[in-house]
């Protein structure tokens, strides 16, 4: 499990912080009716005018700059010429490698008017998110982290996708430990400062169960679903921890 100093540190800092501006960007626009591609290369423009690069285009094959997910769709979701529509939950995963040194978040935008379900959905899966983050502390284990998120999301009645983890990230953009959002064998590896953990809660209105769809990328949800998904980057100090992409803060 990589241990980052703190130039590193302050690299992940910076792509961390190019994610915040293309997340804020995005919360001012009217994504109805625009292609989720349109979106994609809007993204990687604003990725490449801070001399940064899309971390996820061509990584094992991806062949986008950007993962853009649908509704049922919970993640891996390749930008193409579907438009957006009044109603969708469009999930958003950036990751952006600035000097060689990688930053992950992801975010759940509501478009128009959503069902009640849709709003709670978010709201558990932002809070769940929190609830990682505060466990992430040096000298807890990334079983704490599990936990929380769990316990979160299932007592408010919805579940925990158990395919896909949250992971370590720095030099590249999957790194050990692995995180699972529910609490498996054992209590995990513990956490160290300097570590750099993209914790992400992805979360489903039905079953956990999810399968791959046609095209080998996209993850969907079994029983069609809505999903959710929300993730953050988080720096490991001596003292506490810093969110460096701060889709979810407080």
């Amino acid at each position: 499990m990589p241990i980052l100093n703190e130039e590193a540190i302050k690299n992940i800092a910076v792509a961390g912080n190019i994610i915040y501006e293309i997340f804020s960007t995005i919360d001012k626009m009217d994504l109805e009716k625009m292609e989720t591609l349109e979106l994609n290369d809007m993204i990687a423009k604003i990725i490449r005018d801070h001399n940064a690069t899309p971390a996820f285009l061509n990584y094992r094959g991806f062949p986008k700059s950007v993962c853009i997910s649908l509704n049922n769709e919970v993640v891996h979701g390749i930008p193409d010429h579907r438009k957006i529509k009044n109603g969708d939950l469009i999930k958003i995963d950036v990751g952006v490698n600035y000097k060689g040194y990688i930053a992950d978040a992801a975010k759940t935008f509501a478009i128009g008017k959503i069902s009640k379900d849709a709003m709670r959905l978010i709201e558990v899966t932002k809070t769940a998110l929190r609830a990682g983050i505060k466990m992430a502390q040096k000298g807890n284990r990334i079983s704490d982290i599990s936990r929380a998120i769990q316990d979160i999301v299932e007592k408010n009645g919805f579940n925990v996708v158990r395919e896909l983890t949250g992971h370590g990230v720095g030099r590249s953009l999957h790194e050990e430990p692995v995180i699972p959002n529910f609490v498996n064998k054992g209590r995990g590896p513990t956490i160290k400062s300097g570590m750099v953990l993209a914790i992400e809660p992805m979360v489903n209105i039905g079953g956990s169960d999810v399968v791959t769809a046609k095209n080998g990328w996209t993850i969907i949800t079994k029983d069609n679903s809505l999903s959710c998904h929300f993730e953050d980057t988080i720096a490991i100090f001596e003292k506490g921890n810093l969110n460096m992409t701060r889709v979810v803060e407080g």
